[in-house]
């Protein structure tokens, strides 16, 4: 993943304050808990000299309710003078911390990197389609603001919708032939008009998850109408009615097991291309030392780490991926051919680049 907004954070100067946070609030000893765990790190954070102005302007942040329900976390990046960086997370941090140094503390946030998904969630009818946009900063589908400003709404215009008997009789003859086919002709037409405005968002915005749900009939003429390689990204969520989508405990929950399918997914197949590239010679180096090299030439085209599993210094390969505008990928458990928790798939190599494929090492995943 590509971290462009982290670049705040990159081009000042320190010491800088870095704040991880399990910020859920589901009921209110949840919130009791927040507030006595933040002041907490308020008292540290004071006793290594953060402005007490600053303080007051990241536990108004922190303290405050977001608009996403649920387990959620916060992570804040700021110098002495301001806030840098703000962000909603999807899942809380894996571990809670609060530093002030001459670097800002990365790790506890890109731990989280395989929840950072965003979504477009298609629900459609025979007369057109509801669009929610979601990003990682505001990770919820149903609640929270979006990427379209507000949830999209795309009518066909088309409204012989409804195959119906005709002067109270049974259908029968030219007449009803031609009117069924006005019917199916509004339905396409429809179809068209939606597929027109999702393939837009995709071009607009990086979207990693596209759903589908809604009419079954309209599901099909939608998918028709798409371009090959939408249709082919498609993940059918069953549930859906427009309108009313959202409000629904049931189809939230699908909304929920599509979108941990899909992390789920995505991490089986990170694994699986590290371990495709150390079989290529060159394609790719594990370890720290390594891995430290090829980002000091500017090599890496791709930070993996392990969490959990991180080598010392992680925090210096993560700033020397970002700075080479490298991106960085986590995955969530250790991972066979990942050398000491480390890895990195390269743009280039040559003959001074290590080597140490699959053939080079022993079978531990942490080398001996």
């Amino acid at each position: 993943m590509k971290l462009p907004w982290l670049t705040p954070v990159l081009e000042q100067s320190g010491p800088f304050l870095s704040v991880h946070l399990d910020t859920t609030r589901t009921d209110p000893a949840a919130a009791s808990e927040l507030e006595a765990r933040w002041a907490q790190m308020r008292s540290r954070l004071g006793a290594d000299g953060a402005p007490s102005a600053l303080l007051d302007e990241i536990e108004e942040t922190v303290l405050s309710p977001s608009s996403l329900g649920g387990r959620q976390g916060r992570s804040l990046f700021a110098t002495d003078s301001e806030i840098l960086v703000d962000r909603v997370l999807p899942v809380p941090p894996l571990r809670e911390s609060a530093h002030r140094g001459e670097f800002p503390q990365l790790l506890p946030l890109l731990q989280l990197i395989p929840f950072a998904v965003s979504q477009l969630l298609v629900v459609v009818d025979r007369a057109g389609a509801d669009l929610h946009l979601r990003f990682p900063e505001n990770p919820s589908i149903a609640r929270g603001a979006n990427g379209l400003g507000a949830d999209a709404t795309v009518e066909g215009g088309h409204d012989v919708l409804h195959k119906a008997s005709l002067g109270g009789g049974a259908q029968h003859g030219w007449r009803a032939d031609n009117y069924e086919a006005r019917v199916e002709d509004s339905w396409e037409r429809n179809a068209d008009a939606v597929a027109e405005a999702v393939e837009k968002v995709l071009r607009e915005h990086r979207v990693d998850m596209v759903m589908l749900s809604g009419d079954v009939r309209a599901m099909g003429l939608l998918r028709d109408a798409l371009g090959r390689e939408t249709r082919e990204r498609l993940l059918e969520v069953p549930g859906g009615s427009r309108g009313v989508a959202l409000e629904r405990g049931p189809f939230r929950e699908e909304l929920n097991r599509t979108t941990r399918e899909f992390i789920t997914a995505r991490q089986q197949d990170l694994a699986e291309r590290f371990r495709e590239s150390q079989a290529r010679d060159g394609a790719s180096v594990g370890g720290a030392a390594e891995v430290s090299q090829a980002l000091d030439r500017g090599q890496v085209e791709e930070l993996v780490f392990v969490s959990g599993h991180e080598p010392e210094g992680i925090e210096e390969m993560l700033r020397g991926a970002l700075h080479t505008d490298a991106s960085v990928s986590a995955l969530e458990e250790d991972a066979v051919g990942i050398p000491e928790g480390v890895g990195a798939l390269l743009r280039w190599r040559d003959d001074t680049t290590p080597s140490n494929s699959i053939g080079s090492m022993s079978g531990d995943s942490r080398r001996e």
